[in-house]
């Protein structure tokens, strides 16, 4: 079997990865004529596709997401965020999400590109993968096995396409330059009804758990939790719920009990989490920490959350700020839930490492909101006080699916589909997401449809900040122009705004930060 695929990266060569990741493959053989000679550079399609260990190491590339400063990707820890950034959670200090929702978006972007062109290469891959490894001679189980999980990681890649760009180019095929230069687009349902019988039938061919030393690896859990987006996307409901109840009934996944320490590094394998990005310090590192921390901290502060995702962190007896007795105006930040402060990093109140995060005006703070255009919040979600190494070369792996989705993606199903809900079922699904030991957050007890539909959307919006599901959740749901049409706030300023003049502040004392514009 396949060993860890860390383990794998450290003895890949540049060269086979050059060859994997070519999006036109040479047809070049070897010849007779003495000059018909077999690149020296890299390895050839040709010569190499004869063993078991050759597909081994086809499938680690086909897993391959770049580390480093590489481009976006639905993979990637700086691509993943950014689609949160786009929704409406906060903002990045070059503007880079930006340009996607503020109307001055088009497709000559490099981000635009990066998304595009990163995620067609990793296609490319697969389909250069699934055309050569039946010329293999090895047991036959482990090449279905390999084939599942190349087809979901294709799939999940047809998917982002076709979810956030519609209609493109579709094929299953390595293509010649002609191919590519002329391959017309494919309609968005035909892609998502392809991408949904892949996600079928590959899950079926998966194992549900794999064992320590093939940690990394695509489960039939992983399929099916991707087969769960594309159903919900598409408002098949019942289906979707199917699909989420298989993975419930695996009994494959489980909560982590600490929320905040369920993304360190040392946690970094855990039952919560279904589909991860594997990285490895100064071997295969990325670059997110870097970007995450706090210049205090010796980041870059790249990062700043909007005080309207502050908001919607309820207070401790789980009534919202608008509503709970408990929210104090003149310090907001007060009886609110855990996450909160797991998830934001806030002026005068986060500690980390023994430091605390500053980030008032009239300070000598590098963090001070006044010295960028920053909110005044950071992020504190992802920040690792176990973590001492080079923040350019971090290696925690990067959550792509973990199971407290596939629980409130289940409920939202049922509901939608009109099923009865009762508090056993809230009791097994969003109730025990709330109920980490370190959120324990009160119950959510309402079965009325509208109200909980409200409580759901929330819920995933506070659980899942920063980990790139909003701006999916906030397309699918139809309220994108709501969310992202609106006078967006920073850190509180003041506690008496009518008489406060050193920077614009709301009627509440907030900053006056950005204004998106649809």
């Amino acid at each position: 079997m396949i060993i860890n695929i860390k383990q794998y990266r450290n003895i890949r060569s540049l060269a086979l990865m050059i060859c994997l990741f070519a999006l036109v493959v040479s047809n070049s053989a070897c010849s007779d004529d003495f000059f018909d000679k077999n690149p020296l550079d890299k390895v050839s399609d040709a010569t190499f596709w004869k063993t078991e260990e050759d597909a081994k190491l086809a499938l680690v590339g086909c897993y391959k997401t770049d580390g480093a400063w590489s481009g976006e990707d639905f993979w990637s820890a700086r691509g993943v965020m950014f689609l949160d950034f786009m929704a409406g959670l906060g903002s990045e200090k070059e503007k880079i999400p930006d340009q996607f929702t503020n109307g001055t978006l088009n497709p000559s972007y490099w981000a635009v590109e990066s998304y595009w062109a990163n995620t067609y290469r990793k296609i490319t891959t697969c389909n250069n993968f699934l055309s050569r490894i039946d010329a293999i001679e090895m047991d036959a189980n482990l090449k279905a096995i390999m084939k599942s999980e190349v087809r979901t990681i294709r799939a999940y890649q047809y998917f982002n396409l076709a979810f956030f760009f519609s209609d493109v180019p579709f094929t299953t095929k390595v293509l010649t330059v002609e191919e590519a230069n002329s391959i017309p687009r494919t309609p968005k349902s035909q892609i998502m009804d392809f991408v949904e019988k892949e996600l079928e039938e590959s899950a079926a061919g998966l194992p549900a758990i794999r064992p320590t030393s093939e940690d990394g690896r695509i489960t039939s859990g992983a399929a099916l939790a991707i087969l769960g987006r594309v159903q919900m996307a598409n408002k098949k409901w019942s289906p979707a719920a199917v699909t989420y109840k298989k993975i419930i009934d695996s009994q494959a996944y489980s909560l982590v009990p600490s929320f905040r320490t369920m993304f360190n590094v040392v946690n970094e394998v855990n039952k919560e989490f279904i589909l991860t990005s594997q990285y490895q310090q100064d071997v295969y590192g990325h670059v997110i920490t870097q970007y995450l921390y706090p210049e205090t901290y010796g980041g870059w502060h790249q990062f700043s959350p909007y005080n309207e995702l502050v908001k919607q962190y309820q207070c401790t007896d789980g009534l919202s700020v608008e509503e709970s007795p408990l929210f104090d105006p003149a310090n907001p930040y007060d009886n609110r839930d855990p996450r909160l402060d797991y998830t934001i990093m806030i002026s005068d109140r986060t500690v980390f490492k023994g430091v605390t995060y500053v980030s008032r005006p009239g300070t000598n703070s590098p963090d001070r909101f006044n010295r960028y255009d920053w909110s005044g919040y950071s992020i504190n979600k992802f920040m690792d006080p176990s973590f001492d190494g080079n923040l350019m070369n971090y290696g925690g792996n990067w959550c792509i699916i973990r199971y407290a989705e596939v629980l409130l993606s289940y409920l939202e199903s049922k509901l939608e589909a009109s099923e009865a809900i009762d508090q056993s079922l809230l009791d097994e699904t969003i109730n025990k997401v709330r109920a980490r030991a370190d959120v324990n957050m009160p119950a959510i007890t309402t079965t009325n449809p509208s109200e909980l539909r409200e409580k759901i959307r929330v819920e995933r919006e506070v659980e899942f900040a920063f980990e790139g599901l909003h701006y999916y959740d906030i397309l699918r749901w139809g309220i994108a122009a709501e969310k992202l049409n609106r006078q967006f706030t920073g850190m509180k300023l003041t506690n008496d705004p009518a008489n406060y003049t050193a920077f614009k502040v709301d009627e509440e004392g907030y900053l006056i930060y950005q204004k998106e514009i649809l």
